[in-house]
């Protein structure tokens, strides 16, 4: 991968292995079958549920510190904006989290490959690697990567199922962005490698060894018949096949999807494209939230101005006037 720093292969450092990227993109999946392969998932996770039977897979501590740090950068894991707003982050501050994350890397039980996937990592990736490093960890990532459709498909569902609420493709295309964007671009200095949910389902062996290969870690102690038996087709409720939909009037959701397909395809692609949507995307993120937070200002204004009171007031201006010239 472009950018990238292969580790060495005498060091005797333990490594964690981030799965990032949007959380409907087959996270879970990737983390349960490489931790399957040989890799140590920390414990006290986040169990099944109804929403996701065969599991999250994530550590709910990790859940609980990613809450605490997004709060206190004004944000959370449903905000659109790639970075934090002015002002809610600080050094001090930075060093306050990555202390909290060093801790809990330094308690885990000892494992040479340790796996660690929590979809809001993404939008902390360098707290979370920074920690990870002060405990004694080398970094890695696998980057999971899926349709854009068959994400914003996936969050839908869940949304009216589990929060009876609508979540419309729109809004599920802009999480994707954000997230996606992200995760490519928070990882180009570590070893990393983009894995595309469809050919983990495809041919997972091949995709456990695609990974083994690029970031140099030992996958080989598989499980076969617990993986065949976890990664099933029906893990894929959506399938979509045809064009990207581009709701905002551009091409970003397309050229991100077309650009991470190549590089899960281990053929040449482009970083700089990325970067070119990542750069619009923020100044149209930045400029149309501003625009929607003045507006609702003065929506709210107008809702206390109820007509009767603008006739009224209306009617006084013109007897102000003394119904002089056009008040007449």
């Amino acid at each position: 991968m472009p950018g990238s720093r292969t580790p060495s292969s005498t060091t005797a450092r333990p490594v964690v292995l981030f799965v990032l990227g949007f959380g409907r993109s087959g996270t879970s999946a990737l983390a349960r079958v490489l931790s399957l392969s040989g890799a140590t998932l920390p414990p006290r996770l986040l169990g099944a549920t109804a929403e996701n039977p065969r599991g999250f897979w994530e550590p709910r501590a990790a859940i609980h510190l990613n809450e605490a740090i997004l709060r206190s950068r004004r944000s959370s894991a449903y905000d659109l904006a790639l970075r934090p707003p002015d002002g809610a982050t600080s050094p001090q501050r930075d060093e306050l989290w990555i202390n909290k994350i060093r801790k809990y890397f330094a308690a885990l039980p000892p494992a040479p490959l340790v796996i660690v996937k929590e979809p809001k990592i993404t939008a902390l990736i360098g707290l979370w690697f920074e920690g990870a490093r002060r405990a004694g960890f080398d970094v890695a990532a696998v980057v999971a990567m899926r349709h854009p459709a068959e994400a914003s498909a996936s969050i839908e569902k869940r949304a009216s199922r589990q929060y009876y609420v609508r979540s419309s493709p729109e809004l599920g295309s802009a999480w994707w962005l954000k997230y996606t964007l992200l995760a490519e671009r928070d990882t180009r200095e570590v070893p990393r490698v983009i894995v595309e949910f469809a050919n983990l389902l495809e041919d997972w062996r091949r995709e456990v060894k695609r990974i083994g290969a690029a970031l140099q870690v030992d996958l080989d102690n598989r499980n076969d018949i617990a993986v065949e038996e976890f990664l099933s087709p029906s893990l894929r409720h959506h399938r979509h096949s045809g064009p990207v939909a581009e709701p905002f009037g551009t091409d970003w959701v397309g050229t991100v999807y077309d650009e991470l397909v190549r590089a899960a395809r281990d053929d040449p692609w482009d970083p700089t494209v990325l970067d070119r949507v990542f750069d619009q995307y923020q100044a149209g993120e930045r400029g149309f939230r501003t625009a929607v937070e003045d507006s609702q200002r003065y929506r709210n204004l107008n809702r206390l101005l109820l007509p009767p009171l603008v006739k009224v007031g209306l009617e006084t201006l013109a007897l102000a006037h003394r119904r002089r010239g056009t008040w007449a």
